[in-house]
């Protein structure tokens, strides 16, 4: 598998991890401002566990349909075993920086944190999934800006090492903490019409601490952790220090936490062809 192929996120828990913090409502509201509903034809991209294809698959009926493809074999198998036996649903496992002329035509692409994980390879993505629309075709780009990294009130050494770990896990995993503020001159530059953006908060954590947000993001620390385990070389008591510390704070309902979420849509280019 090539470097553009691995995950991140990758562990035995990530199809719970995805679904834990998938919250159906907010998925309703996003695909309803991208101009999902009944009828429509919609391909979901790096759909993982495949909650939100489920989703989705039911704002489009009547008569919809929705396609999950992921390059992940495991994900695509919790999908189809979990979501699979939905009349006009179905899950592909796909190469998702390779050709895509045997997916076919669909009304919308939605493509929901997928972007953040192909820093290198963003626009050709984008561009390959715009061949996969039909000739009024929408694309729907959501994903976060500034990720991981909005905290407060976060020591300095401690906010050191978040930015250290996002500058590693850019550089070595082709990650993008950045990538939220870049879907409009994505869109823009590969000559989509009629582009329209909206930003709205994804993660405004303050209070008491949820469940699920205390198993998210201790699961990404986690994961960063594992794959950039030197960064806490200098932090007291290394990576455990790090992560206890962060645990403590995070669980301290005076710490405020916030990520932006930015969606961007755009009509199919003219120039560019069909899939099918």
């Amino acid at each position: 598998m090539d470097k553009t192929q691995t995950y991140l996120m990758e562990s035995p828990d990530e199809a719970t991890r995805l679904d834990v913090k998938t919250d159906p409502e907010k998925v309703k509201e996003q695909a309803i401002w991208c101009g999902i509903g009944p009828g429509k034809r919609v391909l979901d991209v790096g759909c993982g566990s495949g909650k939100v294809s489920s989703v989705l698959h039911e704002m489009v009926q009547p008569d919809g349909y929705v396609l999950g493809i992921d390059f992940s074999q495991d994900r695509i198998a919790y999908a189809r075993q979990r979501f699979g036996s939905s009349k006009g649903l179905d899950f592909q496992l796909v190469n998702l920086t390779g050709p895509l002329d045997i997916i076919g035509e669909f009304d919308f692409i939605w493509a929901r944190f997928v972007l953040e994980y192909f820093r290198a390879d963003a626009v050709t993505l984008i561009e390959n999934l715009a061949g996969c629309l039909n000739s009024d075709g929408i694309a729907c780009l959501i994903d976060l800006d500034h990720n991981c990294l909005g905290h407060y009130p976060l020591p300095n050494n401690m906010e050191d090492i978040l930015c250290r770990l996002m500058k590693r896990m850019s550089e070595d995993h082709n990650f993008d903490p950045f990538v939220g503020r870049k879907l409009y001159t994505y869109l823009y530059d590969l000559q989509f019409r009629d582009i329209q953006v909206n930003m709205t908060p994804h993660h405004l954590i303050y209070g008491d601490l949820n469940s699920s947000d205390h198993f998210n993001w201790m699961k990404k620390i986690e994961m960063a952790g594992n794959k950039a385990v030197d960064v806490f070389d200098d932090y007291p008591g290394g990576y455990r220090g790090f992560h206890d510390d962060f645990e403590a704070f995070f669980m301290d309902p005076r710490r405020f936490t916030y990520t932006p979420l930015i969606m961007c849509k755009g009509k199919k280019p003219v120039y560019i062809g069909s899939c099918s």
